[in-house]
């Protein structure tokens, strides 16, 4: 085992758990799941069967990431934040054949409290701020607040506030990583080459 596993964790067998990960109390990782290596899993954490969660991801405190939710790499999800699986729940019906499948790309935040509704996916290096609901498809770097959520702005991969609009023309640069940021209508361009 090349991974810290606290006494009262549960880590079903078979479950694929990448190097150098922490898995803190009370948490659950079924025996389908497949994670990366350098991920955290705060208290009460439960992750189920048909889940990938890439590398050097931040699951924080009561998170359950049920199955059909698929994470990229360096995604760091917030305390008590919630993944759906099914749009129409009903206690009576059993709808496991229905699930939707939620693709959280690289470099994603998910603020506390947060709730994204299954079928979605959150662009590379999306920031949803705390408390917001997503029901639909987020851009690459974009800023999303509310309920239901709208975007409010973009975001770099440093975690700052880019100072573009939502829309329009403009270029800003990254004063921490010297990326420039160029909005060409409703586009957020990326030069890492700056």
């Amino acid at each position: 085992m090349d991974y810290f596993k606290h006494e009262t964790a549960i880590v079903d067998e078979g479950a694929q758990i990448g190097n150098d990960c922490r898995i803190w109390h009370w948490v659950h990782i079924s025996p389908k799941a497949k994670i990366g290596a350098k991920c955290s899993f705060g208290q009460n954490v439960f992750v189920g069967n048909n889940v990938v969660i890439g590398n050097n991801c931040k699951i924080q405190n009561n998170v359950s990431v049920y199955d059909n939710v698929f994470m990229e790499d360096d995604v760091f999800c917030g305390p008590s934040m919630v993944f759906t699986n099914v749009i129409n729940p009903r206690a009576a019906v059993v709808r496991k054949d229905e699930y939707l499948n939620t693709f959280v790309k690289k470099g994603s935040t998910i603020g506390a409290n947060a709730t994204i509704v299954c079928g979605v996916t959150l662009g590379e290096y999306c920031f949803i701020a705390a408390g917001a609901v997503i029901t639909k498809d987020v851009k690459p770097y974009a800023l999303m607040a509310g309920v239901p959520a709208k975007q409010i702005g973009w975001m770099s991969k440093y975690g700052e506030r880019i100072p573009l609009p939502t829309e329009g023309e403009g270029e800003w640069v990254c004063p921490n990583q010297k990326i420039t940021y160029s909005l060409q209508g409703h586009v957020l361009v990326v030069d890492e080459k700056s």
